[in-house]
């Protein structure tokens, strides 16, 4: 009897971590209408999403958020453009073409690329990249729209590899075979059969890239110039823009709260939340349909039924058209006209030339730039750290390590912001680990596919796709201001840990689900209950994947900017916090006010830069140890 009501009250302790995801969307939604009603009710909806002026300062206030509309999705269009060719390039050479050597460092190049912190994107945007539009275009400031394309095409390069290279990869062996079998070269199986039948996750790939795109903060504010203007012409691709979540990190610290300001800040936050749900769920039924199609046999894996290339040419060539014309749209749009002309010749030299070019030459060029796609890669990685390296060795020493700063961080160390980050980290970790290991056990151990089943999960991955910024507005909301916490170590550690959580309870997940099935029956069968068996049988081997989550999360942590700017930093204090209720300094923040407010901060910008870099990337790279260190032991 006591061992059945333990059991029980486990079994209902799980569920409640698991549930506590759905739980924080709803709260976030909740407190950011609560706020953000009101300025839908005073200046109207529609007034709202299409006025054109966004002038909250003026004498008279206006409140109309198109031009920030229109500035997110430039910036994400131009973002794409820029990424898809190279992720779906890079993705079928780790697929396909890479050696397992090769793939062991190509890998965990992407993985370290989505592991650099924000606010060091931004930084080495805006020193290096507005600069260089700046020079060649021969323009007063590089902080454009371009700029921030390319910034953020950079960043959702991870994500787009990840996810895309995991479609290709699953697509049936019998696919490949049966082509080659027909006498196709190995491009043509590629680009006919292969591709094509993993274009629902490429899709879902690159949709969830739109959504890493509009979600970011502080990289566009600090490369796109923030000018609250529709470019004229439309297509101006170096005229400043600003963007929904760079006018939340921008105004969102200066406005008083409870003022008109105020609530149409939280407004555009209920916009931009709406947008990225929409993103997500619609990347998430496409991942669903696939995983459904899966289960149901391998027959139904796509639309493609047998890898014929009659039939590929059939049901593929519509698409390729369709992205044919769209491409050449936005390269008019963007006035690249001649840029449209090159593409259109070379298409028609292709179309009409190709029959005499023999395969082995054609799938040459082809596989050429696909490893093009894959070395660009990883020269943007290698140009980012090496920038950072080169110019922060001279800043660093003893004294910079271990010393407040002075004279506004112009001079003195970063001992204190350090100190706060790590603090920041621990407190999210030791919330975070808890919940997303308990909520994993649930979801593995004691339940099966279901609706209870399908809501968390659907939560847990809308939790996981929310910005960052939205994490900020929502823990001062919520934390700050209705709970009295006040601006502190311990509202900035809740709300890092609600923003890791997803990454913790995926991580635990996968590591459970590889434990197998027939340890847990030898211990059911011995006499062992559920919890004894998961306690003791199924945890233990588990535990290199959830370290691994953890640390994963630790450098997520470590590296944002936007969820602890209200919550719980302070640019500059030289000493420690004594206690949970007070605020603290944080490197990313730290970084960010250095390159932004504070002139002549050169070389401690540097130095900050690449301690920052150091940290997370230090986390990243431990965990990619331990998870090839068991992966090799498992194969072993």
């Amino acid at each position: 009897m006591v061992s059945r009501i333990k059991e029980r009250f486990v079994r209902s302790v799980f569920f409640l971590t698991a549930f506590f995801a759905v739980i924080v969307v709803a709260f976030i939604l909740l407190f950011l209408l609560r706020d953000g009603y009101s300025i839908f009710e005073t200046v109207g909806v529609l007034n709202f999403l299409i006025g054109p002026t966004w002038a909250p300062a003026s004498v008279v206030p206006s409140y109309g958020i198109s031009a920030l509309i229109i500035g997110t999705l430039l910036v994400t269009l131009g973002a794409m453009v820029f990424a898809v060719p190279l992720s779906l390039g890079c993705a079928i050479y780790i697929s396909e073409l890479a050696s397992p050597r090769i793939k062991s460092v190509l890998k965990p190049a992407t993985e370290l690329l989505a592991g650099i912190p924000s606010v060091v994107y931004g930084f080495f945007g805006m020193i290096v990249l507005s600069t260089f539009i700046r020079t060649t275009f021969n323009i007063p400031s590089g902080q454009t729209w371009l700029a921030g394309s390319i910034l953020l095409g950079i960043m959702a390069l991870p994500t787009i590899i990840s996810v895309s290279e995991d479609a290709i990869s699953s697509v049936p062996c019998e696919y490949r075979e049966g082509s080659l079998a027909t006498g196709a070269t190995r491009w043509q199986t590629i680009s006919r059969v292969i591709v094509p039948a993993a274009l629902s996750g490429i899709a879902a790939a690159i949709i969830l890239g739109i959504g890493r795109a509009i979600g970011e903060t502080m990289a566009v504010i600090m490369v796109t110039g923030n000018a609250a203007i529709i470019p004229s012409p439309i297509w101006n691709v170096l005229s400043s823009v600003r963007t929904l979540t760079g006018t939340l990190g921008i105004e969102m610290g200066d406005v008083a709260v409870g003022s008109e300001h105020y609530h149409a800040l939280f407004g555009v936050a209920v916009v931009l939340l709406i947008i990225t749900l929409i993103i997500n769920i619609s990347a998430l039924a496409i991942l669903s349909h696939l995983r459904d199609g899966r289960t149901t046999g391998r027959a139904k894996r796509s639309w493609l039924h047998f890898p014929t290339l009659t039939l590929v040419k059939e049901r593929f060539l519509p698409w390729s058209r369709i992205a044919f014309l769209t491409l050449l749209a936005i390269l008019f749009l963007a006035g690249l006209g001649w840029v449209a002309l090159i593409v259109i010749l070379a298409a028609a030299a292709w179309h009409y030339g190709r029959d005499r070019i023999s395969r082995p030459h054609i799938e040459r060029v082809a596989f050429s730039c696909v490893i093009a796609a894959a070395l660009a890669v990883l020269a943007i990685l290698a140009i980012i750290l090496g920038y950072i390296i080169v110019n922060g060795l001279p800043a660093l020493s003893w004294e910079f390590l271990t010393q407040g700063p002075t004279d506004l961080g112009r001079s003195g160390g970063i001992f204190p912001a350090i100190v706060g980050t790590l603090y920041l980290v621990a407190g999210a970790i030791l919330i975070a680990l808890p919940l997303g290991v308990g909520a994993a056990v649930y979801l593995v151990e004691y339940t099966r596919e279901g609706r209870i089943t399908k809501l968390i999960r659907t939560g847990v991955d809308l939790l996981n796709g929310t910005p960052s910024i939205v994490f900020g507005l929502f823990g001062f909301a919520f934390l700050v201001l209705f709970l009295d916490v006040g601006i502190s170590l311990l509202a900035g550690m809740i709300t890092l840990a609600l923003m890791v959580l997803p990454t913790v309870i995926r991580t635990t997940e996968e590591s459970l689900k590889n434990i197998p099935q027939s340890l847990r029956e030898g211990s059911l069968a011995l006499g062992a209950t559920q919890w004894q068996t998961i306690k003791n049988v199924v945890i233990p081997p588990a535990v290199p994947g959830i370290v691994t989550g953890a640390i994963l999360s630790i450098g997520r942590a470590a590296g944002e900017t936007a969820p602890i700017m209200f919550t719980a930093v302070v640019f500059s204090t030289r000493f420690l916090p004594t206690s949970l209720f007070q605020p603290v300094m944080a490197l990313p923040y730290h970084l960010f006010i250095l390159s932004t407010n504070v002139p002549g901060a050169t070389t401690n910008k540097y130095g900050t830069a690449l301690v920052l870099l150091m940290l997370v990337v230090a986390f990243y790279t431990v965990a990619i140890l331990i998870r090839n260190h068991y992966a090799h032991k498992a194969r072993g």
